[in-house]
């Protein structure tokens, strides 16, 4: 009862910190989506570098490292090339979306290629991405909290408890709730991180070298790379495919939005790499559990952290792990359905009624929260995806953004409307076929060398992509061209021809 006294603690100081983060302000779309547009350098640093730290850290980084070893050190390796990317792309995205008061990701497509259309198309794939991402922060939420509480929450009731929590404060306070709970989520993250990789290994093994020595004398060769599979191959890719993503999240992408000024952004890339190494210590706890509660088979693996918690500490801490826990789903969360909720009311609704006021995109955008809670409870309901899984194939989906991304930034403009729609649509199908039917590389062509038939399948629909996109765009952009107006001819030439 201790833990779960310690975890509701937790939820309430949340959603009252969440709640308060509204007063005396007025919550119109710019105010409740992007902040005003004055968050200085620690708010967007937690709401972008702190957004590595969700129940996919918690859970599925020592989950992976618990079932598959060496392979999930690529989460330790993408974002720390996102964070270098940043440093070029952010500001450039910051201040082409403050000089045109843009909104949410789609803004910026819509304004870049002058195409209403193709921001509902940005919108519908952001959306369908962010669902599976919600998906993992609520099956990561109703893991922790049951597993921490001993069984006496079950996890569906805390999955309900914790959506209604995070519905209520993103609906009132929008981004703003978003980054005062970031500020508690990372404070508690950080310090159950360190605690818990610090200590297991000392306690269980002695240290870390003789916690790896240990592991691989059980179970050789598991913490190195195998040759096939989840080869350097796969994991180059992976980590490619996953860094390009990063900020194509729609609620990662128009967090920037919301910075004072760009420096904030140029600061901030020199320390987020670092800020990555804390999740060397979540690993370091799935790999004390691989021999201290051996036997966690598939999705199950995801409990690993929990489970050699729960054997180790008392009940008190027990809480403080599982309160933490709490956090990383709810602040993740509550920008996924704030983000979401805009992408649809103003630029999806509004297209198809385009005398909606600013004040009545507002009310849709904070009334399609709770409805898209429900959608994503439905799913979280009705899935079995183990947390990487999921996050991989919404991953696949958001990069199918970055080419027309990367072409909308250049001095000049060499990718239609057309292209980058085109592109975008063969991407997203790619994926979505791939991922329904299960095929990889090495079955479609198994003749292939193995390097290439271990890479990461989002890969090929990303390059098929960029295919479709300039090849599209060269077609419309030839056949959009006036055709040439015929030579005059000087009445002096023609009287002379003559």
């Amino acid at each position: 009862m201790i833990a779960l006294g310690i975890i509701f603690v937790f939820l309430a100081a949340s959603l009252l910190l969440g709640l308060r983060a509204r007063r005396g302000r007025d919550m119109d779309l710019e105010q409740w989506s992007v902040g005003g547009r004055g968050f200085g350098t620690i708010f967007v640093f937690l709401l972008l570098a702190g957004e590595i730290y969700t129940t996919f850290t918690f859970l599925g980084a020592s989950g992976w490292a618990y079932g598959k070893g060496a392979p999930a050190y690529y989460i330790l390796c993408y974002a720390s090339l996102a964070y270098v990317l940043s440093y070029w792309l952010l500001p450039a995205v910051w201040r082409y979306a403050k000089q045109h008061r843009l909104i949410s990701q789609s803004d910026f497509f819509v304004a870049k290629f002058e195409s209403p259309l193709l921001g509902a198309l940005v919108a519908l794939v952001g959306v369908i991405a962010m669902v599976p991402y919600l998906v993992l922060q609520l099956k990561g939420l109703g893991i922790i909290v049951s597993v921490s509480s001993d069984g006496k929450i079950p996890s569906h009731w805390a999955i309900v408890i914790g959506t209604v929590a995070l519905t209520v404060y993103v609906t009132i306070s929008g981004i703003h709730g978003s980054a005062w709970t970031a500020v508690m989520k990372d404070v508690a993250i950080l310090a159950v991180v360190l605690i818990l990789g610090i200590y297991l290994p000392i306690h269980y093994f002695g240290g870390f070298e003789d916690m790896f020595q240990a592991v691989d004398k059980a179970h050789p060769n598991f913490i190195t790379l195998p040759t096939s599979g989840m080869s350097t191959s796969w994991f180059s890719s992976t980590v490619l495919l996953s860094a390009l993503g990063f900020y194509m999240w729609p609620h990662t992408f128009s967090a920037s939005y919301s910075a004072q000024n760009e420096r904030v952004f140029r600061r901030n890339a020199i320390f987020m790499p670092l800020y990555q190494l804390i999740l060397l210590f979540v690993f370091f706890a799935g790999f004390a559990a691989i021999l201290v509660v051996p036997g966690l088979k598939g999705a199950d693996a995801d409990l690993s952290l929990l489970r050699i918690t729960t054997a180790t500490f008392p009940s008190w801490f027990v809480g403080i792990v599982g309160g933490a826990g709490l956090l990383t789903a709810l602040v993740p969360g509550s920008l996924l359905l704030m983000t979401s909720a805009t992408c649809l009311a103003k630029n999806v609704y509004r297209l198809a009624r385009p005398q909606t006021t600013d004040r009545q995109v507002t009310r849709l955008a904070q009334w399609l929260v709770p409805a898209l809670a429900l959608v994503s409870l439905y799913f979280t309901f009705n899935g079995g995806d183990s947390i990487v899984s999921l996050l991989l194939m919404g991953y696949a989906l958001v990069t199918q953004l970055f080419p027309a991304l990367l072409a909308s930034l250049s001095a000049r403009r060499f990718v239609t409307k057309q292209g980058a729609a085109a592109g975008i649509v063969v991407g997203v199908v790619t994926v979505a076929v791939v991922t329904l039917s299960g095929v990889t590389v090495g079955s479609l062509m198994p003749a292939l060398p193995q390097a290439v038939k271990d890479l990461n399948v989002g890969v090929i629909a990303l390059v098929l992509n960029a295919v479709v996109m300039v090849a599209v765009s060269a077609a419309t952009r030839t056949a959009g061209r006036p055709a040439p107006a015929p030579p005059q001819v000087q009445p002096e030439a023609a009287a002379g021809a003559g």
